[in-house]
Formats: structure tokens, sequence, C-alpha cells
């Protein structure tokens, strides 16, 4: 039910609101909801076909750059199986470096013939053990067999059980005008005699930018490819002028697979294949625009078209529903202003006709009806609020009274006292308060006074076995207060709590305001407490009526805003009224809270 509730805050009240809303609702969020579904499993379609024709195209590439590490490979096994390279390598010395330096060049430009026709990008150099070196291209810097054989990796190929090694990342060694390429793919191995003996030292570098460039060619459009480590370090790219964002790295990187990634900053596919055995990814990116330019088109139109569409359905149903709920509005718009004029308001009936025209007279009917009806009650409540609230003074009055004389009684019996003047002026003071009737609100300095006369008579009559706390600001004496409003609490806590001990009694009045809103006024005893109060008071033949007769005082001077409370304490009770904060003039700022012990004059 609580849910209800909330979700009904949300509902339009109005019908031609809630017509509006459920065509909404069931009809068109449903539609829209469907086709941007449609949609979405379009573009992923596309998104998966267009992934899987560019990883074949990676893979392609893969293929091909493996197929050149093959070759490299089979170049290895050719110079160590020819035994013309393996005796020049052997036993240089039989043969004059130049014929050696010549046969060595041959058996590259064959190989490069045989093997590399179509990429003759590859470059070779091999070492024998005695102190020479062949290269088939121009080095970098002069040949030094002594630096060259201390590369570390102829070492660990001399070193290690692993006749071949590849590096991916091989600083280039060509001379520049033949390759600028910053790193070749290089194999490095060592040709060794039947018995393990090695006997020379070969590498074979590719050169896979040369490579790599070769594909923007065979691609088609812009699309870029780009080779980078694991490590996300680059290595080639098709388009020098392209790049790859780091987030993309990072996230082609995380796994050693091929994949995809939609990249939403770039609006861009991006594409990926892993490549094991060099620990390298070949990367490339498809724009949005080549994947869904159609989809796009296509989706603008449609969304154009059901937006006119839309908008022209949901005019004509406005129009409709105006047309039939105006007069409804109106009528309803008329019945606001009447209950904020005092139903002063009549609607008018010559624009309506039919069962409308029928509902205006019945309504300005039924307002000068609730108009009269109205003001003769607002005249009787006011009349009856008078006279009971006069009834309820006048109750109190007696009561006090017999009370009172009881005490004087009871002291003249005994003795005679000097304090039976000061008695007779207390008594004075609020006889003279109550029997003013033209007052219902005092300020609480003055119920402050009454107060204090009142206890100093119940004081005098029990004998001092009680004290008064008074609590209270200087701020608020000037607050209204109902006149002899504490008095009946104070008289309760001590007939009903202190009058039960026979010395501690302690009786606290306090004050508080905030100076905004409320006031409260607390009387606390540590009497009897409640329960055993009224099991006295059941005693009793004449029921109590004081806290009975506040609250019907605060009821009609403050309707909802006044209340009374009783709060059972664990020695005693605490009664708490609370009032509206109603400042008068005079008023002065200024001082301190004003705390007060025991005092019989006050």
């Amino acid at each position: 039910m609580r849910m209800k509730r909330e979700l009904g805050k949300f509902w339009p009240q109005k019908l031609k609101y809630r017509l509006f809303t459920a065509f909404v609702l069931l009809i068109l969020l449903p539609f829209c909801v469907l086709t941007v579904y449609n949609y979405s499993k379009i573009e992923t379609i596309i998104q998966d076909e267009v992934s899987q024709q560019s990883h074949a195209q990676l893979e392609n590439l893969n293929r091909s750059l493996q197929d050149q590490m093959s070759i490299a490979f089979r170049s290895v096994l050719f110079l160590e199986q020819d035994s013309a390279v393996r005796a020049t390598l052997k036993y240089p010395e039989r043969f004059h470096k130049l014929d050696n330096l010549y046969l060595m060049e041959e058996k590259f430009r064959g190989l490069n013939t045989s093997f590399f026709l179509l990429h003759p990008t590859v470059y070779f150099t091999v070492l024998d053990l005695k102190g020479n070196v062949y290269t088939s291209n121009l080095p970098k810097e002069t040949l030094n067999y002594e630096t060259i054989l201390a590369n570390p990796r102829f070492q660990e190929s001399l070193k290690g059980e692993a006749k071949y090694t590849w590096v991916p990342r091989d600083v280039n060694h060509v001379f520049r005008d033949t390759s600028a390429s910053p790193y070749l793919l290089s194999l490095y191995a060592v040709m060794r005699e039947p018995d393990n003996r090695p006997y020379g030292l070969v590498r074979i570098s590719i050169d896979y930018t040369y490579w790599f460039q070769s594909v923007r060619y065979s691609s088609s459009g812009s699309q870029p490819y780009f080779i980078i480590t694991g490590k996300g370090e680059p290595v080639a790219q098709s388009v020098a002028s392209s790049a790859l964002p780091d987030p993309i790295v990072q996230k082609a990187t995380a796994k050693p697979e091929k994949g995809y990634i939609l990249d939403e900053p770039s609006q861009a596919l991006i594409n990926f294949s892993y490549i094991e055995s060099l620990d390298w990814y070949i990367v490339t990116i498809i724009p949005y625009d080549l994947l869904f330019n159609k989809i796009q088109a296509l989706k603008h139109n449609y969304y154009i078209t059901y937006s006119l569409f839309m908008a022209a359905f949901i005019l004509i149903a406005l129009l409709i529903s105006f047309t039939v709920t105006r007069p409804l509005s109106h009528i309803q718009m008329k019945m606001r202003e009447a209950v904020r004029n005092d139903l002063k308001i009549r609607l008018p009936e010559e624009p309506y006709k039919g069962e409308i025209l029928e509902l205006s007279r019945t309504f300005n009917t039924i307002l000068s009806d609730m108009d009269e009806l109205i003001q003769r009650l607002k005249v009787e409540q006011r009349e009856k609020d008078a006279v009971h609230f006069q009834m309820l003074l006048a109750q109190m009055n007696p009561h006090f009274l017999l009370n009172t004389l009881n005490t004087m009684k009871w002291i003249a019996l005994r003795k005679e006292q000097a304090d039976i003047a000061e008695i007779c002026m207390s008594l004075g003071k609020l006889l003279e308060t109550s029997l003013n009737a033209d007052m219902e609100l005092i300020y609480l300095r003055e119920e402050m006074q009454l107060i204090r006369a009142y206890m100093y008579i119940q004081r005098t009559r029990y004998k001092d076995r009680f004290e008064v706390h008074y609590e209270y600001e200087a701020r608020d004496e000037y607050v209204l207060v109902p006149k002899l409003s504490l008095q009946p609490l104070v008289e309760n806590a001590i007939q009903h709590g202190i009058a039960g001990r026979t010395q501690g009694g302690v009786i606290r009045i306090r004050v508080k305001g905030d100076g905004h809103e409320a006031l409260v006024l607390e009387v606390e005893d540590n009497g009897l407490g409640v329960e055993k109060a009224k099991l006295q008071q059941n005693k009793r033949a004449r029921p109590g009526i004081g806290l009975e007769n506040i609250r019907q005082r605060l009821r009609l001077l403050f309707k909802d805003k006044g209340a009374l409370e009783i709060i059972p304490q664990a020695e005693g009770t605490l009664v708490r009224i609370t009032l509206p904060y109603l400042l008068a003039v005079p008023y002065e700022k200024g001082g301190g809270p004003v705390v007060e012990g025991d005092d019989r004059r006050g």
C-alpha cells in the first residue's frame, strides 16, 4: 500500500494527462524501446561481421610474417647444409679472401632470389670462428669481427643449447641509405658439425618495417595497421601519421589473444591479433563511419519521420483531450476559486449546453446553500466557544476558592498567626485575576506572580514540606500565556504528589521558549507518581477537573497548536504544556536566565 501511494504521487491527476501518459507508456515507449533494441542488434551484427573480416586480414598478415620467419629459418638450414659454405667457414685459409667473399655473396644473392623474391628486404651476416665476417649488405659501421662476435646474441648461441634465437627488436646494423628502420627482426643461429662442434655463426635480419608498409597499399580505405609489443611499445605502423591511444594499447595487451574493442572516444572499432612467438600484437583501427555510415543514415531518416508522425499524433490527441475535458477543468478551477473566496464564485451558464449546463446550475445551487450554511455554523460556533470558555473559567474559581478557605479554616482552628494576613493578600491577587473574565491571555511575569502567591498559601498549609524552583529566562517575561494555566498543574503536583511525602518535596516550574515558534511550560515534582496518584484519586468522592479544564482551554485558544502531556518519571511526574510563542510589547532585550530557588514570597 505504501509503495502504491508513493507511485500515485507521480501519476497525473487530470483526465487529459492520464490519457496522454497511458498512450506514452503503453504504446509510444514500448515501440521506441523495441526500435532502439532492433537497431542495436543490427549494429552488433555488423560489428561482428566487420570484426571477423578484419581478423581474417590480420591472420593473413600474421601468416605472411610467419612465412618470412620460416624462409629465414630454411635459409639457415641451406647455409648449414651447403658444403662450399661449410668449407669456406671451416678452412678459410685454403682459399683467397676475395674468393671466399665472392662465394658467400653469390650464396646470399641466390637465397634472396630463391626465397625472398617478393620481399628482398633480408640481410645476411655470417661469421666463421677464425676472424672472418661476410655480409650481404653495406654495414652501418665498419665491419669488425671482434665487435660483431661480442654481440650477446651470438655469445648466447655459442654457450646455449638452443641453435636458433629470434630477436624481435634487434638494432639495425644496415647502412642508413639501404634501410632506415630503427629495428630489425633477426634470427641468430650457430652452425655445428654432426658432433655438435660449432664452426660458424649466422644472422638473418628481416626489415619488417618495409614489409609492413606494403600493408598500407594492399588494404582498402584509410584503415591503419600497427604492430606493438606485449608491453605496449610501438614496433611499426602502416600510416606514419597515425598512433594508438594509451587506453587502447592497455586494453589490447591485457590478454594474449585476439579480439576487438569498441572505443567511444575515438569512435572506432579496434581489432587485434597476438603473435605468440614474438610477443607482438597486430592492431587495426576501423572508424565507425566505415561501419555504420549506411545504417546511421537509415536511422536518421527513420527517426525524423517517426518524430514528425509522433508529434502530429500527440497534437491531435491533446486537441481531442482538451476538447472533451476543458469544461470539466473549468468547473474544477472555479471550485478551487470558490473555496479560496469563501464560496463567492459562481459558474457562468451561458457558454454551456446539455449535461455541462445542468452540472453548472447544480454546482451554483450547491455553492449558494453551502455558503449560507457555513455562515450560520460560524456564528453558532463563535457563540458556543465563547459560552464554553466562560463556563470553564468560571468552573475553576469556586474549586480553588474552596481549597483556600479550607486552608484558612485549619489555620484559624490551630492558632492565630500573622501569616493569615499574608495569605489573605495572596488570595486577593488570585481572586482578582480569576474574576477578570475579559482577559484570556496574560504576561508570563504576571502568571508567575500568581503562582508565587498560590505557592505561599500552599507552603504555609503544608508547613514547608516542599521546595519550589523557578527556571525561566528574562526575555520570556512578556510572552503571553493562558491565565491560571500553571496553577492547576502546581495544585495537582501538591495534592497528588508532594502531599504524600513527609519531607524533601521539590517542585520545579520551568519555562522554555525558542524565541520563534513554541513555548513550553513544565511542572515537575518528586511525589508519588502517576500510578499511585490514580489509586488515591479513585477514592475521592469528587473527581478532579483541573487538567481536563486546561486541555479544553488550550483547544479553544490555540486549536491544534496547543497540547498538554503527562510524563511519568522514575520519581514523581512531569506535566508539560506546549503552546505558540506569542511575544507582546513592551519587551526588553538582554538579561540572563532566571533560576530561583525556594522563596516563600516569590
